[in-house]
């Protein structure tokens, strides 16, 4: 199966006491890498996310995004500052008994008094994230994944199709080095044997053996060894796309393969236009290798 590994996917999902605000980006990376961004109060949640992607995702550098937002305020407490109130009223007494003020402290006074009352939230950092927010947050992380997932398909399918192309030209050159190889074959041995004919009687040895050597030295060109793994490299890269499991690092193991058999029957093959198809197939199975870079 060809799955690309670029992606993008947005979710955002919300209840009666929190919103979930979550992106998940992912580019090529040759083995699964989780990077994940979010408040130290949600801390906790990391490895279930992690897990999620894991499960979901096989290759891949990974970037989660996620940040959560309070749909209803969140409960509060009004604190007094105690020890301050008491020496205020302390001050205020002494100056009633100077007759500098008259009356008692009163509420609307203490408002008025910097710092003396401050209004908090109420956090309690002991329960953890509540269950609703941890259910909230998987189901955003799943939701994202199967849209990055619908993504990575999509441009898998025009990754399939450009390569499924590459292939197919690939197998054309398999086919005329094949054929080219054995043309150059037989013109090697005709040139042996005519600068053999060619010897004085004196240098000429015994002609079966002269026959053996010709023949040993032309065998040293075939390559239908070659030929017959090339061609069985190119089936397996068909079963592997056509098969439901991710495939990317299998299918770059087997381009170095192709690339050692193309090599060698380089090294085989007589004849400029077999060394020109070689050539061409060398810079073919070298783009292959950068677009496999991209499949999962």
């Amino acid at each position: 199966m060809i799955r690309s590994m670029t992606g993008f996917a947005a979710v955002s999902r919300e209840d009666a006491s929190d919103k979930v605000n979550l992106t998940v980006k992912s580019v090529n990376h040759r083995f699964l890498d989780t990077q994940i961004k979010m408040p130290s109060s949600l801390a906790s949640l990391e490895s279930r996310i992690k897990s999620v992607l894991q499960q979901r995702l096989a290759r891949g550098r990974i970037e989660v995004s996620l940040f959560v937002e309070r749909t209803t305020p969140a409960p509060k407490d009004v604190v007094i500052d105690d020890g301050l109130v008491e020496r205020v009223a302390q001050a205020v007494e002494a100056a009633r008994a100077r007759g500098l003020v008259t009356g008692g402290l009163t509420a609307s006074d203490l408002l008025r008094i910097p710092q003396a009352i401050e209004v908090r939230t109420r956090t309690d950092v002991s329960a953890g994230v509540s269950e609703s927010l941890t259910a909230l947050v998987e189901a955003a992380v799943q939701e994202a994944v199967d849209a990055l997932i619908v993504m990575r398909a999509t441009e898998g399918r025009f990754l399939e199709d450009d390569l499924g192309a590459r292939v197919g030209t690939i197998e054309t050159m398999v086919d005329e080095l094949e054929r080219l190889a054995r043309t150059g074959q037989e013109d090697l041995g005709t040139r042996l044997r005519e600068r053999l004919a060619a010897l004085p009687a004196d240098l000429a040895a015994d002609p079966a053996a002269l026959a053996q050597e010709v023949v040993r030295f032309v065998a040293r060109s075939d390559v239908d060894e070659e030929v017959v793994r090339m061609r069985g490299h190119l089936a397996h890269w068909r079963g592997l796309v056509e098969g439901p499991e991710p495939c990317g690092r299998k299918l770059d193991f087997l381009l170095q393969e192709m690339n050692r058999e193309i090599n060698t029957i380089g090294s085989k093959a007589e004849g400029a236009r077999a060394t020109e198809t070689v050539v061409a197939a060398k810079a073919e199975l070298e783009r292959l290798k950068e677009q496999v870079q991209n499949v999962e």
